[in-house]
């Protein structure tokens, strides 16, 4: 349990349930719970074996809001005395929230619950690979039960918040199609209403951490094309490296930097690009955060090629740092990047990806003075503009 208090008269509990603890989930609870002025704990489970932690976590984090150490460590931690509950419970996606409050019903029943969504498991990709990725056990069909899991916590939940625009509607769209395929009784009438009861809080980002790694982007080394992504299928890293490619083969300069998570075996399209860009790469493979923050501020460029992508952290994290993005004209990408600059750096095609990478590697003032643009807009992300409105909003349900 991770634990912050604070003495302000007005500040309520406020309980994160995080089952699946690590990367953004983590930095996101934990973003929360620095810059927060509410009193905030956070129950959590380590991240890894995700189905079993949708599965099982909800009994095994039930387990631990009962338990009476569990108790006691907040009333020391809290200085409190004779009532250590939670004013609100505030619930991850990974969270089975309906197995949850049916286990500490004596204790939640009265108390307001927020199911938070940075994923769901109705929309998230499919590889076209049936023998990879995460339903490889089921021969690359969806598996119905994590995406009922979902359902059954919205229904649960008194509010529902979304990181994106996009997150919420492309959810609400599949969400008809899975329970229209259901033989009776498939429940379409809870859609609106679920609709009703969501809202769009972005994430917040700590952008303050990279303050300090700020460097010059001039000078006489080729400018940097970025990488700080998964190492993952949904992030599509072959139409990435077929576009360098062909960068190369033109003759156009360029350093290249592979950062980012890798949570299966090395891909394929990675082994190959380190052969065939051997003379470019700088940089390969998980980033500290000292050596990431670094090349953030000297990338010129980075470059999404994703089908998919809720939000979108590291490209935000780029676009502060004054890094040029091209990105999809599609997901959540739209939302990043002010309307009057979307022609120039959201691509529809292959031709299109091409043209703006070029552009980005060969027009340096030009793209530099549109990146100190998006990089104010980007900062309505930080967390000391989006924590004020979570607190604003996790007060009104108390009020409520």
């Amino acid at each position: 349990m991770i634990n912050k208090s604070s003495s302000s008269n007005s500040s309520i509990r406020i309980l994160i349930i995080s089952p699946y603890h690590g990367g953004s989930h983590q930095a996101w609870a934990e973003g929360y719970l620095q810059f927060s002025q509410h009193d905030v704990q956070i129950l959590t489970l380590p991240a890894r074996f995700w189905k079993w932690r949708m599965h099982g976590g909800s009994v095994t984090l039930a387990n631990k809001f009962l338990d009476k150490k569990y108790n006691d460590q907040i009333r020391l931690l809290t200085g409190l005395s004779d009532k250590t509950l939670p004013d609100v419970i505030f619930a991850t996606d990974m969270v089975d929230l309906t197995t949850f409050l049916a286990l500490t019903r004596t204790h939640t029943s009265s108390l307001p619950v927020v199911l938070y969504m940075h994923e769901n498991q109705l929309t998230y990709p499919l590889p076209v690979d049936a023998g990879t990725g995460p339903m490889r056990r089921q021969r690359g069909e969806r598996d119905h039960h994590y995406s009922f899991i979902n359902y059954a916590s919205m229904l649960a939940a008194d509010r529902i918040l979304f990181n994106s625009r996009h997150h919420m509607n492309s959810l609400f769209k599949e969400l008809f199609r899975f329970l229209k395929q259901f033989p009776d009784y498939n429940e379409l009438n809870t859609i609106p209403a679920l609709r009703g009861k969501s809202t769009i809080l972005p994430v917040g980002i700590d952008f303050q951490r990279f303050g300090a790694a700020k460097a010059d982007k001039e000078g006489d080394a080729w400018p940097l094309i970025l990488w700080n992504q998964r190492w993952e299928y949904d992030k599509n890293p072959e139409m990435f490296f077929e576009a360098l490619y062909r960068i190369a083969e033109e003759g156009i300069p360029f350093r290249l930097a592979l950062c980012g998570q890798n949570f299966r075996q090395r891909p394929i399209e990675f082994e190959e690009a380190s052969n065939r860009l051997a003379n470019h790469i700088v940089f390969q493979g998980y980033a500290n955060d000292r050596q990431y923050a670094r090349l953030l501020w000297e990338a010129t460029v980075t470059i999404s090629t994703a089908e998919h992508e809720f939000f979108g952290i590291s490209i935000a994290e780029a676009i502060y740092c004054r890094t040029f993005p091209v990105l999809p004209n599609r997901l959540s990408y739209p939302e990043l990047i002010p309307p009057n600059y979307h022609q120039d750096c959201l691509y529809n095609t292959k031709e299109g990806l091409l043209r703006r990478i070029r552009r980005a590697l060969t027009q340096s003032a030009e793209v530099s003075a549109i990146t100190d643009e998006l990089a104010k807009n980007v900062c309505q992300f930080d967390w000391k503009i989006i924590a004020p409105r979570y607190d604003e909003f996790l007060s009104n349900m108390i009020r409520k």
